[in-house]
């Protein structure tokens, strides 16, 4: 199957409340054009280097879709990730989140942001630990910052584990998000599921997937 077919074909089976991000980490311009094509309306890049290549060489179609920064967010990149990315996924802590906010201020944009949440509590991945008081006090922070507006949480389950366990930490995931809609009017987004687990993050209540392989294929 094609790009075109893969993305056409995910989006037919997926809820229409379900958001595809399309993370295009290391994938080619021509393919990046083809599933804009085939609709895609939202595209997630790990690096912000990589991200403002694309976004040059895309011309005119970089406006039709919606950034999101789905990568570790390095300090000194964020100036030039608030010229392109309009959602940032990747917040784990008050100090990001300022940094973030106190550039967002100097350009008057205000950026859309989330938690991510290290569900696997693995020590090779970013993220705040999944404790809801730590989530909780983190959204406070960020719902008084200006520039910031919190849309929800994100999480990246870990490799190479079983349904039983993916519904495990989807299931936290979701628990922590139905606490956070409760307190914060303007979260409404729980990014879980990947190419191999977006079908039972959906069944656990995902409503964002970030998907590459099952769109592109494997990695050259």
């Amino acid at each position: 199957m094609t790009i075109k077919e893969n993305y056409r074909k995910i989006r037919k089976e997926v809820p229409d409340d379900v958001t595809i991000v399309v993370a295009a980490k290391t994938r080619t311009l021509k393919e990046i054009m083809e599933v804009i094509e085939a609709g895609a309306t939202d595209i997630g890049e790990n690096y912000v280097q990589e991200a403002e290549e694309l976004y040059k060489k895309l011309g005119d179609k970089a406006e039709k879709v919606r950034w999101h920064m789905i990568g570790h967010l390095q300090k000194n990149k964020i100036n030039t990730a608030l010229k392109i990315f309009d959602i940032i996924q990747t917040v784990d802590s008050e100090y990001r989140a300022l940094n973030i906010s106190k550039r967002a201020e100097r350009i008057d944009k205000k950026i859309l942001v989330m938690i991510e949440v290290n569900i696997g509590e693995e020590k090779s991945k970013y993220g705040i630990e999944p404790e809801y008081e730590k989530i909780e006090n983190l959204a406070r922070a960020i719902s008084k910052m200006d520039y910031l507006v919190l849309k929800g949480i994100m999480a990246m389950e870990p490799y190479s584990i079983g349904e039983k366990e993916q519904k495990a930490y989807f299931k936290k995931m979701k628990g922590f998000y139905d606490k956070l809609k409760k307190e914060f009017n303007s979260v409404d987004t729980l990014s879980i599921g990947m190419s191999d687990s977006y079908k039972t993050a959906i069944d656990e209540g995902s409503n964002m997937i970030r998907l590459g392989r099952a769109l592109f294929g494997e990695r050259k």
